[in-house]
């Protein structure tokens, strides 16, 4: 199991790099990412080509409900940044899910 400050800055990494993307131009959306195995979740929004304001909190019936929403294991987090797990496979095997508004779902699917 991955620590809260590995998964943040696998986060970081990922966030950022969707951020940087040509196809994120003009997203201004909040971010949510429920790591199941720690009962976390983090949240940000993704703003002006970068993320910002990325905090933890746990997890709960108050967590508000973000625009983006990544579950997922800390281990899986850390995996899909090094390269060990594709987003693609993931998500079809159910080990990664995604949620957003179909709109968005479109943008990040030429991100991802």
């Amino acid at each position: 199991m991955a620590t809260i400050d590995e998964c943040l800055k696998a986060l970081k990494g990922i966030l950022g790099d969707i951020a940087a993307h040509p196809a994120a131009s003009g997203l201004d959306r909040s971010l949510s990412c429920r790591l199941t195995d720690l009962q976390q979740v983090v949240l940000g929004r993704l703003s002006s080509g970068s993320v910002r304001d990325l905090r933890v909190t746990p997890e709960g019936p108050d967590v508000p409900r973000a625009d983006i929403r990544l579950t997922m294991t800390s281990d899986d987090l850390v995996a899909l940044t090094e390269g060990n797990l594709h987003f693609g496979p993931a998500w079809a095997t159910g080990r990664v899910k995604l949620e957003a508004g179909l709109r968005d779902l479109l943008r990040l699917r030429k991100i991802l």
